[in-house]
């Protein structure tokens, strides 16, 4: 007969990377689902969200990593580490690739070595892609990668390198390719954040009643980053080993709707001014991901309205606004 009272163990989930963006939701995505959660930071970072337990961690440093691994002994690895900056990634293209590739490289060999039976789930970027055509939207996994810049270079390259170490080594290695994805607390350079802030600078009389846009024609694929972090613990619970999975609304909009969307929610009166300086040359004119084989092998799909996540992204602003004075 089973004994009674014996009590399951918790699952262990290591974050690396855990300072940015998405890393405190992910934690408490893990924290919900009843994982004990590590995460790790660089040692002039700051992270003030949940875990169990912290680490100091450079990826390019090989020995670091197998250090954490070995005292982590982790069931799931959630690799968010990364130089993820496209323009940053042309200035310091060595930097880009030391922390893009040789940091996956470096945890994959410390896994290899010290945890060889927990789960890595890779984090890469819709950016793979580079341009595409309308016709071929929405954009399958299986569409071949043609990188347009260093960034979106390393995260195909990070891709490869796990479907490498999967077939060669039989591991748990599962990778994403992840698309736009936005919510309270994402920083201001990026497209939906800085309109809310603008907007909020705006009711509180900081800034004149006149928003600064770039290309409103692209289409995009936006996704609140709490639906992204669910689509990654259920990625580690249940996806195939060896495979990548987009992960996005499968939906297209255009920025102008997104913003028309943030304007109807603001309570002045905003004009919109085209920013020579905010406009991309190489812009792609649509991305759209494909999300049938992350539905069918764990069955995600986003569950937030888009409104939902553009009303509390501005009412973030607003509140950092009003607490800064």
């Amino acid at each position: 007969m089973p004994m009674t009272g014996t009590r399951t163990k918790k699952k262990t989930a290591l974050i690396i990377g855990a300072a940015g963006f998405v890393g405190n939701y992910l934690a408490q995505e893990l924290k919900s689902a009843g994982r004990s959660v590590l995460v790790t930071r660089l040692q002039n970072e700051r992270y003030d969200g949940f875990c169990d337990g912290e680490y100091c961690l450079d990826v390019t440093d090989a020995e670091s990593v197998r250090s954490v691994i070995g005292q982590a002994r982790p069931d799931e690895i959630y690799h968010l580490a990364a130089q993820s900056s496209v323009a940053v990634s042309w200035k310091k293209p060595g930097l880009t690739v030391d922390v893009n590739i040789r940091g996956a490289v470096n945890l994959l060999e410390a896994v290899r070595e010290c945890a060889a039976d927990a789960v890595v789930l890779l984090i890469g970027s819709a950016e793979e892609y580079g341009a595409v055509t309308p016709e071929e939207c929405p954009i399958k996994e299986e569409h071949p990668t043609h990188p347009k810049n260093i960034y979106a270079m390393t995260k195909a390259a990070q891709n490869m390198t796990g479907k490498l170490y999967c077939d060669a080594y039989g591991m748990k290695v599962r990778m994403v390719r992840a698309f736009n994805h936005f919510g309270p607390g994402q920083a201001p350079q990026f497209v939906i954040s800085d309109f809310c802030r603008q907007v909020a600078e705006i009711e509180s009389g900081a800034r004149q009643p006149i928003m600064k846009v770039g290309n409103l024609d692209a289409k995009r694929d936006f996704t609140d980053v709490r639906d992204i972090v669910r689509a990654y613990r259920m990625l580690a619970e249940s996806g195939v080993d060896g495979a990548t999975y987009n992960v996005g609304s499968g939906k297209a909009v255009s920025i102008r709707d997104m913003l028309d969307t943030i304007l109807s929610l603001s309570t002045a009166q905003i004009s919109v001014e085209k920013d020579p300086l905010r406009l991309r040359p190489s812009d792609v004119p649509l991305h759209c991901a494909d999300i049938g084989r992350i539905s069918r092998d764990v069955g995600w799909h986003p569950e937030i309205p888009r409104e939902e996540t553009v009303l509390a992204t501005l009412d973030y602003w607003r509140s950092e606004i009003k607490k800064n004075g």
